[in-house]
C-alpha cells in the first residue's frame, strides 16, 4: 500500500482509525481504503452515519459561536480528530478575532495533520494526549502557552466520550478537567445514544459492532448517563437535547432523521 506524504511513518496504515473514518464520513481526503471499508461496513447497518457526523459538526459550530458570544476567547478541543473545513479555530475566529485554540487527540494521524494544517499559526496548537489522562492535557506546554486557566475556557468534548469505556472512568476524567477550569467556563458535548436513532436498536448494534471489531468500541449511553457528565455545571438552555434541537439555525423538522442520533448540550461552571 502506497504511503501518502501526509501519513506519519510511525503509524500502521493497515489498521482503521476512528478519526480517519470520521474524516471519510465528512467527505475528507485523509483516509485509506481500510478506513473506508470499515465505514462502509458500519453504513450497511446505519446508512445515515455521515448525517450523524454532519449534525455533530453543525452543533459544534453553533456552540462555538455561542461561546464566543458569551465573551469566551479560549477553546480546548479534546478528541479533535483530523482538521476539516469549518474547524473550531475558523469558527471561533470568525466570531472573535484572536481566539486561541488548543486541539488534543491521541491519534498520531490526527496530530500529524493538525500540525501540518496549523503550521505558522501562533494562536493554535495541537497536543498528543488522551482524554483518559487529563493531567497530560493540563500540563502540556501548548496549553500553558495559549490558554489562561484563570479565565473562562470552552472545553469541547464532541463525539469523543462514546469511545471511552466505563472501565476507563470517563466521568472522573471529565470532572478532573472541570476542576481545572475557571468559573464561567463552558462544556460543549455530544454523545451517541440509541435514543433518537431512526432504526431498531438491534440493527444499530450492527454498526456498533464494526467499531468493536476495529478495537475502538462505541459505547452507547442513555440520556441520563450522558447528563451525568454535566455534574458541577449549570445547563445552558435548552439543556441536553437531540443534536438538531440545540439552538438550531433552521427548523429541526427539516433535518435528516439520522441527525437526531445523539445528544448535545452546553453547561457552564458556576
Amino acid at each position: 500500500m502506497e504511503r501518502p506524504a501526509w501519513a506519519p511513518r510511525s503509524i500502521d496504515i493497515s489498521v482503521p482509525s476512528v478519526s480517519r473514518i470520521y474524516d471519510y464520513y465528512l467527505g475528507g481526503s485523509h483516509n485509506f481504503e481500510v478506513d473506508r471499508e470499515a465505514a462502509r461496513k458500519a453504513m450497511e447497518f446505519m446508512p445515515g452515519l455521515p448525517k450523524i457526523m454532519q449534525a455533530n459538526r453543525a452543533f459544534m459550530r453553533r456552540a462555538v459561536r455561542f461561546a464566543a458570544g458569551e465573551g469566551i476567547t479560549q477553546f480546548l478541543d479534546v478528541g479533535s480528530g483530523i482538521p476539516t473545513f469549518g474547524n473550531v479555530h475558523e469558527v471561533a475566529r470568525a466570531a472573535v478575532p484572536g481566539a486561541r485554540v488548543v486541539y488534543v487527540d491521541h491519534d498520531p494521524v490526527a496530530v500529524a495533520h493538525s500540525q501540518a494544517v496549523l503550521a505558522g499559526d501562533d494562536d493554535v496548537d495541537v497536543v498528543a494526549a488522551d482524554l483518559r489522562k487529563p493531567q497530560d492535557i493540563l500540563s502540556s506546554p501548548p496549553l500553558h502557552r495559549l490558554i489562561d486557566l484563570n479565565r473562562p475556557v470552552a472545553l469541547l468534548l464532541v463525539a469523543i466520550l462514546h469511545f471511552v469505556e466505563d472501565a476507563d472512568d470517563p466521568y472522573g476524567a471529565v470532572a478532573e478537567l472541570r476542576e481545572a477550569l475557571a468559573p464561567g467556563s463552558l462544556l460543549i458535548l455530544t454523545h451517541a445514544s440509541y435514543e433518537g436513532i431512526p432504526l431498531p436498536a438491534e440493527r444499530a448494534r450492527g454498526a456498533v459492532d464494526v467499531y468493536k471489531d476495529i478495537r475502538n468500541p462505541l459505547i452507547m449511553r442513555t440520556r441520563d448517563e450522558i447528563a451525568r457528565f454535566f455534574e458541577g455545571y449549570d445547563m445552558v438552555e435548552p439543556g441536553l437535547v437531540l443534536m438538531p434541537r440545540w439552538r438550531p439555525d433552521s427548523a429541526p423538522e427539516d433535518e435528516d432523521p439520522y441527525a437526531f442520533s445523539g445528544f448535545a448540550g452546553v453547561g457552564r461552571t458556576a
